[in-house]
């Protein structure tokens, strides 16, 4: 067994919290790690955790939060530092944006990878559908899970795009954050989880 330990917070407001915790408990099984991941909703807790989850659920109640309580700055502080990887899942696809189309919703993201993102775009069209997704440098496709989801309509030049349909960009990565239109934690795939686990160990 590999001799490492992290510790990984998903943010407990709202959304499939316990899913993202047994997946990224599946993730540390695989690295052969000893991990530690748990919802929190506490600035204090943040302290000594290499990884954050921000979860889907309503971006406009997740941001009222994270700025409540002191998060929104000590996230935005942990990442110009360079100590903290993070995913955003569906609303928080929406959180990690530059910037939101046509937003009309108090939503107040973080300001941290530089992309632009529609909220519910697939709403009207297609609601929520499941579809095999091709990811960069993957062989095996990624049963994603789209639940009114949103877009991300812009990636700026410091971010990998990882995946698409047709033309429509679901998934980028930017230095140890990666952002997703879709659910990886509704599926039984852990690949994205590991994906996500490998940046967080990197920085430690």
């Amino acid at each position: 067994m590999v001799e490492k330990s992290i510790s990984i917070g998903v943010v407990g407001i709202q959304g499939a919290v316990s899913e993202h915790i047994e997946m990224m408990e599946n993730a540390f099984s695989i690295e052969g790690i000893d991990g530690r991941v748990f919802a929190f909703k506490n600035k204090t807790m943040m302290d000594d955790m290499q990884g954050i989850i921000l979860p889907g659920g309503e971006s406009t109640t997740i941001s009222r939060f994270l700025k409540r309580h002191g998060l929104a700055e000590e996230i935005r502080k942990r990442v110009k530092e360079g100590s903290l990887s993070i995913m955003g899942t569906c609303a928080g696809c929406v959180l990690l944006a530059k910037s939101i189309v046509d937003d009309t919703a108090d939503v107040d993201p973080l300001y941290v990878m530089d992309i632009e993102v529609q909220r519910n775009a697939f709403g009207r069209q297609r609601e929520s559908f499941e579809q095999d997704v091709f990811i960069a440098d993957w062989q095996k496709p990624f049963p994603a899970v789209f639940i009114r989801a949103p877009l991300i309509t812009k990636a700026g030049k410091g971010c990998r795009i990882l995946s698409k349909i047709d033309s429509d960009i679901i998934m980028v990565e930017q230095d140890n954050m990666i952002s997703l239109s879709f659910h990886p934690e509704l599926t039984d795939d852990p690949r994205i989880h590991h994906y996500f686990l490998l940046k967080a160990l990197s920085i430690q």
